[in-house]
């Protein structure tokens, strides 16, 4: 209990909440590390970019996207100089898009139903604003988070696999990847596909650490050993996530896993100071060669190193 006090106090002031209480043991284990992409690996702030659209386009797609939180979403409706409310009856369909009527926002397959989907070389969504009308694309930039290559490095040099699972397209995925350092990578991922390729590594003997935010992610973050999800998350992400963590940066991650592998080494020391106290300590109690001062002083001491144990996690690892 020590330990874990003093591993929760460390994470909660570097802005890491830990919302379940096996998720230090839990995250001990953890092999691979299986980030998202958008607003996860990337920042939560994608800019639109201009295109063939006109104002009025903007306004009626930015009004139906004012009723998600997925970062593309809301980018879009931040972009929008005036539009209307959201319509009254919008769905969200997780990994796809949203639908009020015959409008629709999202990705080719979902907005458009047909065809061949034109070459896409970043984030993008999909307009159609009835059956009839032509689909339009919005384009944004995404960037990614500024130590986001720095983390995979780190996560790397110490043992961990790394891999990217998406629900975007493999042109932006890879680029992202690359840019990252992330070899191993999959696009094109809808909820299904993600909890089931987190199964299929589960199956294999893998333990998974899963860093998400979307709608999306949810399943698959409750289908993970252990998963992290940013503050910026979506509501229902953050519910599901057993951590969340505050910030722009991914070193959060990083640390997490590094203070839950060595809190579960203190944990171990202490149970062998326990017992190597108890070993030497009973048996001469029951012997009758220990008075009542020595007794009390040596039980104190035994507390006070137990403690002192527990208290080494609060110092940083500066590597």
């Amino acid at each position: 209990p020590a330990v874990q006090v003093i591993a929760s106090g460390r994470l909660f002031k570097q802005g890491i909440l830990l919302k379940s209480a096996t998720a230090l043991e839990r995250l001990e284990h953890v092999g691979t590390v299986v980030f998202d992409k958008t607003g996860t690996l990337t920042t939560g702030t994608p800019e639109l970019v201009p295109g063939e659209w006109r104002e009025a386009d903007l306004a009626a797609a930015a009004a139906l996207a004012a009723a998600s939180r997925h970062p593309l979403a809301r980018a879009l409706a931040a972009a929008a100089p005036v539009h209307g409310p959201a319509p009254a009856e919008v769905r969200e369909h997780p990994g796809d898009g949203l639908e009020a009527g015959d409008a629709r926002l999202g990705r080719w397959e979902f907005a458009v139903g047909g065809g061949e989907a034109p070459e896409a070389d970043g984030p993008e969504l999909w307009w159609r604003a009835d059956a009839a009308a032509p689909p339009l694309r919005f384009r944004f930039v995404q960037r990614l988070r500024a130590d986001a290559a720095e983390t995979v490095a780190a996560l790397r040099a110490r043992g961990f696999a790394v891999r990217l699972l998406s629900g975007d397209r493999p042109g932006p995925v890879e680029a992202a990847a690359r840019e990252a350092g992330i070899s191993e990578w999959l696009a094109a991922q809808r909820p299904a596909d993600k909890v089931a390729r987190l199964n299929e590594w589960r199956a294999a003997g893998e333990r998974v650490l899963m860093v998400g935010d979307g709608l999306n992610d949810a399943p698959a973050l409750a289908a993970a050993l252990v998963s992290l999800s940013p503050a910026s998350a979506a509501d229902l992400a953050q519910t599901a996530a057993d951590a969340v963590f505050q910030g722009d940066r991914l070193a959060p991650v990083a640390e997490t896993l590094l203070v839950a592998r060595r809190a579960g080494r203190l944990v171990r020391t202490n149970f062998a100071l326990a017992l190597g106290y108890n070993a030497i300590t009973i048996p001469l109690a029951m012997a009758g060669l220990v008075t009542p001062l020595i007794a009390a002083v040596a039980m104190s001491t035994s507390s006070l190193v137990v403690m002192g144990n527990a208290l080494r996690l609060m110092k940083r690892d500066r590597r």
